[in-house]
């Protein structure tokens, strides 16, 4: 029996498998607000048999925003552009879920396929990033973000609780914070990005304290019988890999006290000059440890797209979830395929009857 099409229980939420799409950035909306090509692209996803569908980086506020073109969720109208696509991810037998974030020193950005680096002062698309300290990402992120003041803090943590309040009213089921990838929480985490003298820099729990408090914060809106997790880089493999892993899960402790129930294990991305080991599966057992070490469900990404290492990951209890982005875009019907290879009994389930009916099946 395959364990990878076994059912995953966390609270109240039953995921129909182990498969998971992670959040992937489309770049397509306006002024936050999503539309027919997000509508299209979510519904097909979640029709083509995942467990479980999560929307993309969604900025908390104008600001943290990584490009103009991302999704929001800071104002009732861009909400109200969102009830479709939840529903539509309902109706498909997926679970919905959302990523809320902010950019941090990572914003103002031109889209990827637009040059991938910071958009011009001078261009009036673009906006005056805010980080921990004043201290550029680098590369093609050379822009200096602005040093947050407290009250800048307890802004972005008061805008972060209102963004989870209308992913709940929404009907989303599933919340992620974006802690991850050298935006605003990561930032505050690496000692890359955060030099402050205050109680939000310097010593482990002072660099811990920002995604603290903002767990703590959105945990008193968060539905109690709904997952409340997080995407967060446990590992920035920039040399120091050991003493990060260390941090880490004691990170994931104090953040799993304050009402964490799942990690979704990633890269730090913090600075430019990281010697990642890219490879099939590689963050496997660096998941493995977080979920062994601090006894919370994991999942993670990076190259887990062939069905028979997906299994194994969960099999040998490396994940409870499978992130599977990439391979989601080439064939949204990933699942369906992944079934036949693994030889799972009547894996039609996982398709449209539309469909279902007339593709062959072994």
């Amino acid at each position: 029996m395959s364990a990878l099409f076994q059912p995953f229980e966390l609270k109240d939420v039953r995921l129909r498998n182990r498969i998971a799409v992670p959040p992937m950035c489309q770049y397509m909306a306006e002024d936050g607000v999503v539309n027919d090509w997000h509508l299209s692209h979510y519904t097909s996803l979640a029709r083509g048999g995942a467990g479980l569908v999560i929307v993309e980086a969604t900025a908390v506020s104008p600001e943290g925003r990584i490009t103009p073109n991302c999704t929001g969720l800071w104002n009732d109208e861009q909400a109200q552009a969102f009830a479709p696509v939840v529903e539509n991810i309902k109706k498909a037998g997926a679970v919905a879920g959302i990523q809320i974030g902010h950019a941090g020193r990572k914003a103002s950005a031109n889209r990827p396929w637009d040059g991938d680096d910071h958009i011009a002062e001078n261009d009036t698309r673009g906006w005056q990033p805010i980080s921990p300290s004043p201290i550029a990402f680098g590369a093609n992120l050379p822009r200096e973000p602005e040093e947050m003041s407290l009250d800048d803090i307890k802004r972005v943590q008061i805008d972060f609780v209102a963004a989870a309040e209308r992913a709940r009213d929404l009907g989303f089921e599933w919340l992620e914070l974006h802690f991850a990838h050298g935006y605003l929480g990561q930032s505050f985490f690496s000692a890359h990005a955060n030099q402050r003298t205050d109680e939000y820099g310097g010593s482990f729990e002072n660099r811990a304290r920002f995604l603290v408090e903002t767990v703590r914060a959105v945990k008193q809106v968060w539905p109690d019988n709904f997952p409340l997790t997080a995407r967060f880089g446990v590992i920035e493999f920039d040399g120091n890999d050991e003493q990060q892993m260390q941090e880490s899960v004691k990170l994931t402790q104090l953040l799993k006290a304050e009402g964490l129930d799942f990690l979704n294990v990633s890269i730090s991305f913090s600075t430019p000059n990281a010697n990642i080991p890219w490879g099939p599966g590689f963050m496997a057992p660096i998941a493995e440890r977080i979920r062994k070490e601090v006894d919370i469900p994991v999942a993670s990404a990076w190259g887990i797209d062939l069905p028979q290492l997906a299994e194994h990951t969960i099999a040998q209890g490396q994940l409870d979830l499978v992130m599977v982005g990439r391979a989601h875009l080439e064939n949204p019907h990933w699942p369906y395929d992944a079934a036949k290879v693994l030889r799972v009994e009547k894996p039609s389930w996982v398709l449209p009857a539309p469909y279902a009916h007339w593709l062959e099946r072994y």
